[in-house]
């Protein structure tokens, strides 16, 4: 059997896994070590295997990943969450659709600390659900906003995503945190705008709420948005300003959050505790899946799959945006069955050669683009990540009824979509004049 063909036989292999249910970590590994050790011996498979999960647990680099997810848990267990949700509440809920929208900025806010797609769905659900049934906002709205609104986790920097798509790409995890921040702006404002455009053609849909005074707003903007902007100019502005490394800056970050908490007496020893439990499943899940990547790589890359797709598609005679759409499509095709974080590390060993050596695409501008796309596939049936867990917060809101609202915000991200590939200077102008 040729190389080339066991590849193939190896991601059909995994798919076939993926339905039978054995999770997505250990399904890569599996397929990785079978197919490597097919393609060379059993005793190089063994090898591999022990290298990269060796290399992958004791890298220092990769401990970037704990630090983020102990930041962003941390920030929900202090209620900081909370806090953020209540400032932009104050701010702009008399206006129709005012929660909604509140949400989408809560959600941008607490993503700059959290970095996480479905930390962000799980505590803006928990926080913006009731108050939004509280004044008779539309059930499918109300769950659709939020669910969408949690994508903004893995967009705004810091964001694992992005982590784990430059340490597989060897790109500048600064540059790319940078390169997120005006298109999670954009997504930001695109999902304000169809809640809008839904609550103004039927108010129904999305009531407003009281009007506080301006004294309130600014004990709430002191009380929540405050916080936030003391730990991210510390963190993340360091990271851009050149004081930290990436994994220093989280650490940073987290120490930032753990200090802020206990001086505002806002974090006790339970949630605490849950933070670090939190932490330690969140991390050894993603650590665990970045293995089984690096494995499954390793076995594609003796395959010659992503060579032999690179030259297929050198000699396509379709323009390179054609090609590049063709892999968009692909990418959103699959993200309605994979986990966002586990797409980035199954397809970026096969796709990146393509786009980047292939195609000549910017790796950052590629790296914003998978982040968009793989985030259509945590709102969207069947796997829609982001909808079971407001569908969890929710239990009383079927299932259909939460995915019927969110077509209106899957619009809205492929409109931004269509603009970052129009105009790519969009991910890019920042990272370029700041660097």
């Amino acid at each position: 059997m040729s190389p080339l063909l066991a590849g193939i036989i190896g991601i059909a292999l995994f798919f076939m896994l993926l339905a039978l249910r054995v999770p997505i970590a250990f399904a890569m590994a599996m397929v990785g070590f079978a197919g490597f050790s097919y393609l060379t011996s059993t005793a190089a498979g063994c090898s591999m295997v022990a290298k990269e999960i060796f290399n992958n647990f004791s890298s220092y680099s990769l401990s970037v990943i704990a630090m983020f997810v102990w930041m962003g848990f941390l920030a929900f267990y202090s209620g900081i969450g909370a806090r953020l949700y209540v400032f932009a509440y104050k701010l702009i809920g008399h206006l129709p659709g005012g929660l909604a929208v509140a949400t989408q900025a809560a959600c941008a806010v607490f993503g700059a600390i959290c970095g996480s797609n479905t930390a962000t769905a799980a505590t803006m659900g928990a926080i913006a659900l009731p108050e939004m049934k509280k004044f008779n906002y539309d059930t499918s709205l109300a769950t659709a906003s939020i669910a969408a609104g949690g994508v903004l986790g893995v967009l705004i920097p810091p964001s694992v995503v992005f982590i784990v798509y430059g340490m597989a790409t060897e790109q500048s995890i600064g540059t790319l945190f940078m390169a997120g921040i005006a298109p999670g702006v954009l997504l930001m404002l695109s999902y304000m705008t169809v809640i809008f455009i839904l609550t103004s053609r039927n108010p129904h849909l999305g009531p407003a709420g009281p009007k506080e005074s301006w004294q309130q707003r600014i004990k709430a903007l002191r009380g929540g948005l405050s916080e936030v902007l003391i730990v991210f100019m510390i963190s993340t502005g360091g990271l851009f300003a050149g004081w930290f490394t990436p994994t220093e800056a989280g650490a940073v970050g987290a120490a930032g959050v753990l200090g802020v908490s206990l001086l505002g007496r806002r974090l006790n020893w339970d949630n605490f505790k849950n933070s670090l439990f939190e932490t330690t499943r969140t991390t050894a899940m993603i650590m665990l899946m970045v293995a089984g990547a690096m494995i499954f790589g390793r076995f594609m890359a003796i395959s010659r799959v992503p060579f032999e797709l690179a030259a297929w598609a050198g000699a396509l005679s379709f323009p390179p945006f054609v090609i590049m759409g063709i892999i968009l499509l692909i990418y959103l095709l699959l993200g309605c069955f994979i986990d966002a974080l586990a797409l980035v590390l199954l397809t970026i060993p096969i796709f990146y050669p393509v786009v980047v050596n292939t195609l000549g695409y910017d790796p950052i501008w590629f790296g914003v683009i998978v982040v968009m796309v793989v985030a259509m596939g945590v709102i969207t049936p069947p796997v829609g990540m982001n909808v079971y867990i407001i569908k969890g917060v929710a239990p009383d809101v079927p299932l259909e009824k939460i995915f019927k609202g969110i077509w209106p915000f899957l619009a809205a991200l492929v409109a931004c979509l269509a603009l970052l590939i129009a105009f790519p200077q969009i991910a890019t102008f920042l990272p370029e004049m700041l660097l």
